[in-house]
């Protein structure tokens, strides 16, 4: 059988897996702090006819090989953690971090997660929760006697009292990551720390490389709308190329299958 038919079918799954890391980046690019994938390719393993410097003569070598490839596999996907821009909201308890780090959440299981969605809420006890009701960690109570809340960019929250005091809650730290591409995406705009991307390192905000936070701003998704559809356009050809390639190695089978003796 033809290597062309395997490696034009390997060709078009590479570019069906890069279509579909395009399509989920244009799915979340309103997602806040959604940061964009990209679909990594290798090459797969090569036939040796000829290797290179084989002896033609007793004083000639051949200068190439004589390789044959079968074809391309995805070898990654890779997050991209650039910052999108930041949105002005008006609202207390969104924040947004402009530099490195991430926020600190308590999952039902207890573990912690990482998250750079910023969209804070307060339940019923007066804890500040992510949208799905995970607390911020370290834990931070809202009284019900505060009239305003204050986050300065270095975390610490504060809240104006009824009677015109000024109470410190706390403090935000942030965590970051010898290598955040390695984390572990769980939804929900959640990560999980794993052995790729090694232990968190916390640290307060606006200090030692951590980014500060901006009260009232929310961090937007990094995805390029116009490039990914360029890269969308991309894997379409390519994979009309290989469907044309598989097409035309059936068509040269056909023609050997009908030669008469």
């Amino acid at each position: 059988m033809m290597i062309s038919l395997y490696s034009s079918a390997t060709g078009m799954t590479t570019q069906q897996a890069k279509l579909d890391t395009i399509s989920n980046n244009l799915a979340n690019v309103d997602t806040t702090g959604y940061k964009k994938v990209r679909a990594e390719f290798q090459d797969l393993v090569y036939q040796y006819v000829k290797n290179a410097g084989t002896p033609t003569a007793q004083t000639s070598q051949l200068p190439t090989g004589l390789y044959v490839g079968h074809g391309a596999k995805l070898s990654a996907t890779t997050r991209i953690f650039t910052l999108g821009n930041l949105e002005e909201t008006g609202n207390a308890l969104d924040l947004a971090i402009s530099g490195d780090g991430f926020f600190q959440v308590q999952l039902q299981d207890g573990r912690i997660a990482y998250t750079r969605d910023g969209a804070f809420k307060v339940d019923s006890t007066g804890r500040i929760v992510t949208s799905t009701g995970n607390p911020l960690v370290p834990n931070i109570v809202i009284p019900t006697t505060a009239v305003a809340i204050n986050i300065s960019p270095d975390g610490i929250v504060s809240a104006e009292m009824q009677d015109g005091t000024v109470q410190n809650l706390g403090n935000i730290t942030l965590v970051r990551f010898v290598n955040p591409a390695g984390l572990k995406a769980i939804g929900e705009n959640l990560f999980l720390a794993t052995p790729a991307s090694g232990d968190p390192i916390e640290g307060t905000p606006n200090q030692d490389g951590f980014g500060a936070l901006q009260q009232g701003f929310l961090e937007k998704s990094n995805v390029d709308v116009v490039k990914e559809m360029v890269g969308m356009i991309v894997a379409q050809r390519a994979y009309d190329l290989n469907a044309r390639a598989i097409q035309t190695a059936d068509d040269m089978l056909r023609t050997v299958s009908t030669l008469k003796r």
